[in-house]
C-alpha cells in the first residue's frame, strides 16, 4: 500500500476508525449523561424551593429569571450569572454560598451544603439542561493574556520554564505514530512534542521530560509557542469529528484558554505576537480568527480552495500568512482580516511557512520540492531552491536568519537565505515531517512518519539523542532509571578500581624514579669516597713495606753482633779464669757476658718483628687491592646510575598517561552514575508523589 501523498492525508485513512470510535463514545456518553447534574433533574428543585418566588417570568427581581433554562443562561440586568465550567466565576453560586454580595436568599441563611454542591457541580459540568444536552463551553480565558503590544525580541528577565508539571503520560501505546506537531520555545531550552491526546515538554539541552500536558481533544497537529515564550498553543482534534485550539501557561501548565468548535481536526493555528488573536484552519478551508479577550470570532477568510495546512502571524503582529493543499498562499492584515497579498508560484501543496524575525521575509515549503522566500513589500518571490526531492514538509527560520527544513527525502537540512546548504543530517527512518531549531540555534530537532524525534548538534551534525512522543509511564521510567543506575554504578566501580590501580602504578614508578635519582648522588659520593681511600691504603702499604725492609735488614746485623759479643764474652771469661784475682778482668768478663746475653736476646725479637711486619704488609696489600676494586666498582656503579634514571623516567610518562586516562574514564563514569542516581531519585520522588 502506497504512503499518502502528504502526511495530513493520514487523517483521511483514520476517519472511518475515528467515526466508529465516535459512535462508541456517543453511546458511552449517553449512558453517562444520566449520572451528570442537569438543570431539569437537579437544579430546578433547589431553585424552586429557594429562588423561584422572586426570580420567575412574572416577577423578574434584578431582571433575572431562574425558572427557565434559556432565561437563566442569558442572565439578568447585571449580566450573566453562570460561567459554564467555572463555579468560582458564577455569581449564581457565589451569592448562594454567601461568598459574594448581595447574598441570596437576601434575608435567609445560605443554602445547605448539599444544595450548594448541586449548583456547583451543575456549573462545573457545563450547565447541562437535561440528560441529552451537550455541556456549554466557555472560551473566555481565566485572565487576559493579551499584551500591550507585539512581543518583539527577547523579553526581560529569565525565560519562562515549566515548573513542576505532571510526568505521567496520558496515553502509553505499544507503538508511536507520526509526529506532526513540534515546536521550540523562542527563548528557553524547551521543546514541545505532540503525542496522542497529549503534549510532551522536554528540556532541549538535557533531553529530560519536563511535563505532560493533556490534550483530550485528540491528536495535536500543530504546536506554537507565543513570541515571548510564556504560552504554548496546540491545535488538533479528531478527524472528521471535532477540532479545537488550546493554550497553556508554559510555567504552570495551566490550561488557560480554548477556542474553536471545528467539525474536523485543526491542522494549522497560531497566536499573534501581542497575544490578542488566535487563528486556526483545517479541512474546512476557512481561516477563523478569534479574540483571546472573550473568545469571540473576529474574522473569517474563505479564499482558500483546499485544506489549510499552515498559518502563522508575522513577528510584528501586522500580517497573517496562510497556506493550503492546493498550493495557495495568502497574506492578510491581522487587524482587519482583509487580504494583503496573494503569493503565487507553488505548483503543489504548501505544507509549512515561517516568518523571518524582522517580518520582511516569508518562507514557504511545498510538495513541489521547493523552499521559496517572499518579500512583503510587493509580495514578490526573492529566492527559490529545490530543497527536498519528492516534497518539502517543513521549514523554519531561526533568530539569526538560517533556515532548517525536512521532507520526503528523509534528510533534515540547514540553509542560508541564498539557498546554500550549510549542513545535512543523517537520514531519518522515514519521511521527515517537522524540523525546528532550539531556542539558541545550537541544536536541530526533527520528527518523522514513524514517530521518531531526533536531536542533532547544529554545528557539526553529530546526533545528540532523541525525544519521545510516546514516553514510558512513571513506573516504567523508575524501572528504567533503576536499571540504568545499577549499570552505571557497576561501570563506575570497575573504572574506579582501574584508576586506583593505575594511580598506584604511577606512584610506584615515581618512587622508583626518586630512588634512582637519589642513587645517582649516593653512588657518586661513594665512588669519590672509594677513590679517595686508594691513596691512603697505598701510603700505609708503602710504609709497612719500608718498615719490613728495615726490619729484615736489622736481623743479620743483630745476629752478627750477638755472635761477636758471645766470642768476646767467652775470651773475657777465659782471661778472667786465668787471672782469678784480677777484679778488673773479672768485671770486664761479666760486662761482656751481659752484652752478649742482651745481643742474643735481641735477635729473636728482630726476627719476630720481621714476621709481624710481613703479616701487616699482607693485610695492607689486601686492603689496598680491596680499595682499588671498590673504587673501580663504585665508579662503574656511578657511571651506570644515570642510565637507570633515564629508564625510570621513560616509564613515568606512560604511567602518567594511563593514570590520567583511567581517571578521566572513572570521572566520566562517576558523573554518569551521579546523573543516573539523580534521575532515579527524581522518578522515585514522582512515584512517591513528592
Amino acid at each position: 500500500m502506497n504512503k499518502p501523498t502528504c502526511f495530513r492525508h493520514w487523517m483521511l485513512s483514520s476517519v472511518a476508525l475515528m467515526g466508529f470510535m465516535g459512535l462508541i463514545e456517543s453511546r458511552c456518553t449517553a449512558a453517562d449523561a444520566a449520572k451528570k447534574t442537569t438543570y431539569d433533574d437537579h437544579v430546578v428543585p433547589v431553585l424552586r424551593e429557594k429562588c423561584f418566588a422572586c426570580h420567575n417570568a412574572d416577577k423578574k427581581s434584578g431582571g433575572l429569571t431562574l425558572n427557565n433554562y434559556t432565561a437563566l443562561m442569558e442572565g439578568g440586568s447585571s449580566g450573566k450569572v453562570v460561567a459554564p465550567g467555572d463555579p468560582d466565576q458564577s455569581s449564581l453560586f457565589l451569592t448562594a454560598a454567601h461568598r459574594q454580595e448581595p447574598f441570596m436568599p437576601p434575608k435567609g441563611d445560605k443554602l445547605p451544603g448539599e444544595q450548594l454542591e448541586i449548583i456547583r457541580k451543575w456549573i462545573a459540568d457545563g450547565c447541562l439542561e437535561n440528560a441529552g444536552s451537550k455541556a456549554v463551553v466557555m472560551n473566555k480565558p481565566k485572565f487576559n493574556i493579551a499584551l500591550a503590544g507585539a512581543a518583539v525580541g527577547k523579553p526581560e528577565g529569565p525565560p519562562p520554564m515549566p515548573g513542576r508539571l505532571p510526568l505521567e503520560p496520558v496515553v502509553r501505546t505499544p507503538r508511536s505514530t507520526a509526529v506532526t506537531a513540534l515546536a521550540s520555545s523562542p527563548w528557553a531550552p524547551v521543546v514541545a512534542v505532540g503525542g496522542q491526546k497529549q503534549v510532551l515538554l522536554y528540556h532541549s539541552d538535557t533531553l529530560e521530560l519536563l511535563g505532560v500536558l493533556p490534550f483530550p481533544e485528540g491528536v495535536p497537529h500543530v504546536l506554537k509557542f507565543s513570541r515571548n515564550g510564556s504560552l504554548l498553543l496546540a491545535g488538533g482534534g479528531r478527524g472528521a469529528k471535532a477540532g479545537k485550539v488550546v493554550v497553556w501557561s508554559v510555567a504552570t501548565g495551566e490550561r488557560i484558554f480554548q477556542v474553536g468548535d471545528e467539525f474536523d481536526a485543526v491542522l494549522a493555528a497560531d497566536i499573534s505576537s501581542d497575544q490578542s488573536q488566535i487563528a486556526l484552519g483545517g479541512p474546512s478551508k476557512v481561516v477563523r480568527v478569534y479574540s483571546t479577550k472573550d473568545g469571540t470570532l473576529l474574522h473569517e477568510m474563505k479564499k482558500h480552495t483546499d485544506w489549510i495546512y499552515a498559518l502563522e502571524y508575522s513577528p510584528d503582529g501586522v500580517l497573517l500568512a496562510t497556506a493550503d493543499r492546493n498550493g495557495g498562499v495568502a497574506v492578510w492584515e491581522s487587524s482587519t482580516g482583509r487580504e494583503y497579498v496573494v503569493l503565487r508560484g507553488h505548483s503543489s501543496a504548501v505544507n509549512d511557512l515561517s516568518w523571518r524575525a524582522d517580518s520582511n521575509i516569508l518562507a514557504t515549503a511545498s510538495e513541489d520540492s521547493t523552499v521559496r522566500l517572499w518579500e512583503m513589500e510587493n509580495g514578490n518571490q526573492v529566492k527559490s531552491w529545490g530543497a527536498h526531492g519528492g516534497g518539502v514538509q517543513s521549514v523554519r527560520f531561526t533568530h539569526d536568519g538560517r533556515l532548517v527544513s525536512t521532507g520526503r527525502d528523509r534528510v533534515t537540512k540547514v540553509w542560508d537565505q541564498n539557498g546554500a546548504q550549510q549542513r545535512a543530517f543523517e537520514a531519518l527512518p522515514d519521511v521527515g515531517l517537522r524540523a525546528i531549531f532550539t531556542h539558541d540555534g545550537s541544536r536541530v530537532v526533527a520528527s518523522d512518519w514513524t514517530g521518531g524525534v531526533k536531536v542533532w548538534n547544529a554545528a557539526d551534525g553529530k546526533p545528540l539523542g532523541s525525544l519521545s512522543a510516546n514516553p514510558p509511564t512513571v513506573a516504567e521510567q523508575k524501572a528504567l532509571a533503576e536499571k540504568a543506575f545499577t549499570e552505571a554504578k557497576a561501570r563506575a566501580d570497575q573504572l574506579l578500581a582501574a584508576a586506583a590501580a593505575s594511580q598506584a602504578a604511577l606512584q610506584k614508578a615515581q618512587a622508583e624514579l626518586a630512588a634512582a635519582q637519589k642513587a645517582v648522588t649516593d653512588l657518586a659520593n661513594a665512588a669519590k669516597t672509594a677513590a679517595d681511600a686508594v691513596p691512603s691504603a697505598k701510603a700505609k702499604l708503602d710504609e709497612a713495606n719500608k718498615a719490613l725492609a728495615d726490619a729484615q735488614a736489622a736481623v743479620p746485623l743483630k745476629d752478627a753482633a750477638a755472635k761477636l759479643l758471645a766470642e768476646s764474652a767467652a775470651r773475657a771469661k777465659e782471661a778472667a779464669s786465668k787471672l782469678p784475682g784480677n777484679k778488673e778482668i773479672a768485671d770486664l768478663a761479666a760486662s761482656c757476658q751481659a752484652l752478649s746475653t742482651k745481643a742474643a736476646a735481641e735477635v729473636p725479637v728482630a726476627q719476630k718483628a720481621v714476621t709481624d711486619l710481613q703479616a701487616m704488609v699482607k693485610t695492607l696489600t689486601d686492603q689496598y687491592n680491596a680499595a682499588q676494586a671498590a673504587a673501580t666498582k663504585a665508579a662503574a656503579d656511578a657511571a651506570a646510575a644515570p642510565k637507570v634514571v633515564e629508564a625510570k623516567m621513560a616509564a613515568i610518562k606512560p604511567a602518567q598517561d594511563k593514570a590520567s586516562a583511567d581517571k578521566a574514564l572513572a570521572d566520566q563514569a562517576v558523573a554518569a552514575m551521579n546523573a543516573a542516581k539523580s534521575v532515579l531519585d527524581k522518578w522515585t520522588a514522582v512515584v512517591a508523589g513528592k
